[in-house]
């Protein structure tokens, strides 16, 4: 039998707009997602859980959501995540960030995310206006 893997992912709103990362070498974008590393940092007490859905052939993405006071300024975070080119050479998985309008968001991820950001968008924009 085949385990799924888990990984978390951060909405990271203001209920307005979406902090995105830009997927290097690719024409994606997404949420800060994977496993736990230093960078953007939240108190566990001000996640939001929304729950574990299924998300790729054996993978199931838990979801959180955040609303900072203030959101991050996209042009002062880096990713601290790499991966290895064949010639050994490492690249950021994320190489800029950026704040987006929920709807625009929808169209900068993949299908699967977007899939799941549209079914969540309403209870996340009222969590962020509490």
């Amino acid at each position: 039998m085949t385990r799924r893997q888990t990984s978390c992912g951060v909405i990271v709103t203001d209920g307005e707009r979406v902090l995105l990362g830009h997927a290097t070498r690719s024409p994606r974008w997404d949420i800060p997602k994977g496993t736990a590393e230093p960078g953007l940092s939240a108190p566990p007490e001000v996640l939001v859980p929304l729950g574990v859905h299924s998300y790729l052939r054996g993978k199931d993405l838990a979801l959180f959501a955040w609303k900072p006071r203030q959101l991050p300024d996209p042009k002062g975070l880096t990713c601290a995540s790499h991966f290895a080119l064949p010639n050994g050479a490492l690249l950021p998985e994320f190489d800029r960030f950026g704040l987006f309008p929920w709807d625009e968001a929808l169209t900068r991820v993949g299908k699967n995310l977007a899939r799941l950001l549209a079914a969540l968008a309403k209870e996340v924009q009222q969590d962020a206006s509490k």
